[in-house]
């Protein structure tokens, strides 16, 4: 079962590998239901908890020494986003409202454009972001209309991997392309 879903993923990834010639410049990831399961932790005090994978934290790493610049965009204001990406050592922004706004005034700042651009969402408020981007990429389990428009769909689920299937994919398509 799991080596025909990675079949289908290669098949589906070579299909769109010619995007990636155009050099991804910067891999932006939304966090929840990306780097977490989507759900949230409520202490008696009001104290959010989510739970994270190491294995993504590998990902990073691994995505880093290709010299693509990686950062979260999310629309929580809960700082476990901030302090996730301060463990990564990834830049955040959080509390944002318009993805697709945020990224089109970064693009501009870092003399970019959106093909540039490798987006990495879930839900609903992610798709304008994943329309514009040269690449999008959605976890298993995200909304159905974001798999829909998504290059990729991971055979991971949010919090359980995506960003380290995406390195794993990214360093072998880079080998390969390098040949």
């Amino acid at each position: 079962m799991i080596k025909r879903i990675h079949t289908k993923i290669r098949i589906i990834w070579f299909k769109h590998i010619k995007k990636l010639h155009k050099k991804i410049v910067v891999l932006i990831y939304d966090f929840d239901g990306v780097m977490t399961d989507n759900k949230v932790l409520l202490s008696q005090d009001g104290i959010e908890l989510v739970q994270v994978t190491r294995a993504d934290g590998l990902g990073v790493d691994m995505i880093r020494n290709l010299g693509i610049k990686q950062m979260i965009l999310s629309t929580e204001t809960n700082p476990v986003v901030g302090k996730r990406a301060e463990k990564l050592r990834i830049d955040a922004v959080t509390g944002c409202k318009d993805k697709k706004e945020y990224i089109d005034s970064y693009c501009a700042k870092e003399g970019i454009t959106f093909e540039n651009v490798l987006y990495v969402g879930n839900d609903l408020n992610d798709l304008e972001a994943m329309q514009n981007a040269g690449f999008s990429l959605a976890p298993k389990d995200a909304h159905p209309l974001i798999r829909k428009t998504a290059d990729l769909v991971t055979c991971a689920k949010g919090g359980q991997g995506v960003i380290k299937e995406l390195a794993e994919w990214l360093v072998g398509e880079y080998k390969w392309l390098k040949k």
